[in-house]
């Protein structure tokens, strides 16, 4: 545990002092051990991932908070680290926790990867059924229920593999957030907004999606990828919107190679 302020928070640092650190945001209600397949193949590089407020063995805020004072939180976590600058890879909701710390800590942010997410309030909407589904936490309370939705809801490879999806629903059973805190998460999301100053983000970019996913529609990553001045979009055809976990080491290999790189914006794929 990491106490930042009045806020503990359960951290996982996996390679320790390795590289570059790459700090990992998950998305709505998921513990930071979901980034597990995925960060398996980062042995040569630090990565931090974490519990959000009121989710796993991170306690429950009593007020809600917005996600300008969760930004916050995230610049005390990488300080209590030792780290002065860090890469930062958001998914879903994560990723508009990882948009609003590289706006607010712009100097602590070297590469910001932004994973099947949008811009907030002004996003496209995702499929009605899906978008129903999402509003409620069930999914991580109950292991069946999970498998009943999760073709609906997140798309993609999980439709087809029956085996990936029982691993996923046990993990997301393991450590489920409190009711207060997956509403505390939705009210953030809710009153919040990237599109007014992402075109003043400096950092260079990787905005990834699924042409498959039921909650974040592509469309939404091509807002993205062309209003950050140095941002890419990679389409991951076929992809849901558990892409980063389904096709785990694919996408490990993209990030890294985007990370190492020395791309420049005449190399992006808009």
């Amino acid at each position: 545990m990491v106490s930042v302020g009045t806020q503990r928070l359960r951290v996982t640092v996996e390679n320790p002092g390795a590289g570059q650190p790459l700090l990992l945001i998950n998305g709505i209600g998921a513990t930071g051990d979901l980034f597990d397949p995925f960060r398996q193949h980062f042995s040569d590089r630090e990565t931090i991932a974490f519990d959000a407020p009121g989710v796993g063995g991170s306690p429950t805020p009593i007020l809600p908070y917005s996600m300008r004072k969760l930004a916050g939180t995230v610049a005390g976590l990488v300080d209590e680290l030792g780290h002065s600058r860090v890469d930062v890879l958001g998914l879903s909701w994560g990723g508009a926790l990882a948009q609003e710390f590289a706006h607010r800590q712009p100097g602590m942010v070297r590469r910001l990867i932004l994973t099947a997410t949008m811009p907030g309030v002004t996003s496209v909407p995702g499929r009605p059924a899906a978008v129903a589904t999402l509003i409620s936490p069930m999914r991580y309370y109950s292991p069946e229920y999970l498998k009943r939705v999760a073709p609906t809801l997140y798309g993609g490879a999980i439709r087809d593999n029956p085996d990936l999806l029982d691993e996923h629903a046990r993990q997301r059973a393991a450590r489920p957030p409190s009711t207060v805190g997956y509403i505390h998460q939705l009210s953030a999301i809710q009153r919040w907004s990237s599109l007014p100053w992402l075109h003043r983000l400096p950092h260079r970019s990787l905005v990834l999606a699924g042409d498959d996913d039921p909650i974040v529609r592509l469309v939404n990553a091509r807002i993205l990828a062309s209003r950050i001045p140095d941002a890419r979009l990679h389409v991951v055809e076929g992809g849901g919107h558990l892409f980063l976990f389904t096709r785990a080491k694919e996408l490990a290999d993209i990030v890294a190679d985007f990370l190492d790189s020395g791309a420049s914006k005449a190399n992006r794929q808009l």
